[in-house]
């Protein structure tokens, strides 16, 4: 991990109720394009490491005998669970384990997917133990927001999100170096992830951007819970400050959008494989 970060129990402590609302989806296609792209059948399990409240897990389990949540934060397996059950996915299974602590007695999997969580672990650890755990051909999926070109903001019905002026807020509430629980927040991988999945073993890379680019429309609510949803800004973080830091957060958007209406484009979803070789 990088130096100066260890792993603690606060890093998402009181965000997970504020995910659903407060996190853009990702690109409504992408279950379907991914099970197109790994050509799934309705058989094998997926494994989902950091699943946080099930936001990937959920709507790919349709396409899985059995899909498997893997989280450190049990607030976040809760809130999965909640939404499993909302949904009506009854194939979904939650345990609260950090990425280090697999194979975790899990079984073999046909998929083992990391959304957005593979930077807070133990990288090359963690990418040897998921090529075990992976049946032979076994697929390791990364999903993410697609941050490159960014969505535009020209031509929105109502303003954008004032996010660089929130952060300007929070990094002034809790000082200019950005907080993950009680240290400093991971800054991606030195070499990029792509390298220490290929030293794992890990071959025949691809490639699928799912686009998306439809408008929503967002409230202070919304932006708000986005903020609390953050690692960076999860709601502890404030302590006893944190009624007066959300009114300061809610003026600004008051400011920003008097009619509290904001928009923005949905980013496309980046979604890139690797295989385990076949036996």
């Amino acid at each position: 991990m990088p130096e100066g970060w260890e792993w603690d129990r606060t890093l998402f402590r009181g965000s997970a109720a504020h995910y659903e609302r407060g996190r853009l989806p990702y690109a409504s296609g992408f279950p379907e394009a991914l099970a197109e792209a790994l050509a799934l059948d309705g058989r094998g399990r997926l494994l989902d490491v950091g699943c946080g409240p099930g936001t990937v897990l959920l709507p790919m389990a349709r396409f899985f005998t059995e899909a498997v949540g893997v989280d450190p934060d049990e607030d976040m397996l809760a809130e999965a669970e909640r939404q499993a059950g909302r949904r009506g996915v009854t194939n979904a299974r939650w345990v609260a384990a950090r990425a280090e602590d697999l194979p975790a007695g899990l079984g073999e999997f046909r998929v083992v997917v990391f959304a957005q969580s593979f930077h807070w672990t133990d990288r090359d650890r963690v990418a040897a133990t998921v090529l075990e755990m992976l049946e032979p051909g076994g697929a390791f999926v990364h999903v993410s927001d697609l941050k490159d070109p960014p969505p535009g903001t020209t031509g929105l019905p109502s303003p954008a999100p004032p996010y660089d002026r929130i952060r300007d807020l929070v990094r002034r509430w809790l000082g200019p170096v950005r907080r993950a629980g009680q240290g400093k927040l991971v800054n991606g991988t030195p070499g990029g992830e792509a390298l220490v999945i290929a030293r794992a073993g890990f071959g025949n890379f691809g490639r699928l951007v799912v686009p998306a680019g439809e408008v929503v429309t967002r409230t202070s609510d919304d932006i708000v819970a986005w903020a609390f949803s953050r690692s960076d800004a999860a709601p502890h973080l404030f302590g006893d400050r944190l009624p007066d830091f959300e009114r300061e957060l809610r003026a600004l958007l008051e400011e920003t959008a008097p009619d509290n209406r904001f928009a923005e484009r949905l980013p496309a979803t980046e979604i890139r494989t690797w295989r385990k070789p076949p036996a």
